[in-house]
C-alpha cells in the first residue's frame, strides 16, 4: 500500500501499473504489463519500487487467465521480490505481501503454473495471522482490503481461512467503506466478498460494486479490484483449480 510519504513520482509510476493490470484484465490477461515501462526506459528503480508497491497484483492477469507473463515483466516482478524483503521489524500485512508476492513468483516461474515440487520452501513459510482471529470487524475489514490481492481463487492461507470464519464482518466491513467513501477499502473488501460463502444476499454485492466503480474507477487501484471482483464472481473463473 502507498504511504503518506510515497513521492509523488512513484504514485505516478503505482497509477500506471495498476492502470495496465486493469487493463490487461479487460483483455483478458493479453499482453504485457510492466513490459512497456520497461522497454520505455524506465525499467529502473522506480518501476522496481513500484511494482513492490503493487504487490503480487501486478501478476493478477495472468494467475487468473493461466497466460504466461513475458520475460520482462517476471524480471521486474522478481526484482521488486527480491530487493524489497520486510524489514524484521514490519507489520503484518507487509509480511503477508511479499509472502503472496514469493508465491505467485513461484508459480510464475514453474512452466506448468504450479507450486514448486517437494514442498514448501522455508523462506516461503506463511507468517503469523493470529492477529486477525479476534480482530473487531472494522479492523478486519480493512486489514482484508490491504491484503486483496491474497484474494484469488483456489488459495488457502490463514488469512483467506481467516475471511472464509467471518463473511458477515467482512460484508458489514464493505458497507462502511461505501458510507465513508473510502473506494479502495470498498473495492478490496468487495474482491473478497466475491469469493466468500455466507455473504447476506441483502448486501446487493454486485450492485455495490457498481456504485464504487462509478465513484472511485478513476483511481486505476480501485478500478483493478473492482475488475478483478467482477472476474472472481464468475462460475467459469472461481470454479479453475
Amino acid at each position: 500500500m502507498e504511504q503518506s510519504g510515497t513521492s509523488p513520482l512513484l504514485q505516478g509510476a503505482v497509477r500506471d501499473l495498476a492502470t495496465a493490470v486493469a487493463s490487461a484484465l479487460r483483455g483478458g490477461g493479453h499482453g504485457t504489463v510492466a513490459g512497456e515501462a520497461v522497454a520505455a526506459g524506465a525499467g529502473d528503480g522506480l518501476v522496481v519500487a513500484a511494482a513492490r508497491v503493487l504487490g503480487a497484483d501486478l501478476m493478477l492477469p495472468h494467475v487468473l487467465f493461466r497466460t504466461p507473463p513475458a520475460p520482462e515483466e517476471l524480471a521486474v516482478f522478481r526484482q521488486a521480490v527480491e530487493a524489497h524483503p520486510p524489514r524484521a521489524d514490519a507489520a503484518p500485512t507487509v509480511r503477508w505481501s511479499h509472502w503472496a508476492m514469493r508465491r505467485t513468483l513461484g508459480r510464475l516461474a514453474s512452466p506448468l503454473g504450479e507450486p514448486r515440487a517437494g514442498g514448501v520452501d522455508p523462506a516461503d513459510a506463511e507468517p503469523d495471522a493470529g492477529w486477525l482471529d479476534d480482530a473487531p470487524w472494522q479492523t478486519l475489514a480493512h486489514q482484508l482490503s490491504v491484503l486483496a490481492a491474497l484474494a484469488v481463487p483456489g488459495e488457502d492461507c490463514a488469512v483467506a481461512r481467516a475471511a472464509r470464519r467471518r463473511p458477515v464482518d467482512v460484508a458489514r466491513g464493505f458497507v462502511r467503506a461505501v458510507r465513508r467513501r473510502d473506494w479502495a477499502q470498498a473495492a478490496g473488501a468487495g474482491r473478497w466478498l466475491t469469493l466468500l460463502d455466507g455473504v447476506p444476499a441483502t448486501l446487493g454485492l454486485e450492485a455495490g460494486l457498481d456504485f464504487v466503480d462509478l465513484m472511485g474507477g478513476s483511481d486505476p487501484r480501485v478500478a483493478l479490484q473492482v475488475r478483478a471482483a467482477r472476474l472472481l464472481a464468475t462460475e467459469a473463473l472461481v470454479g479453475r483449480p
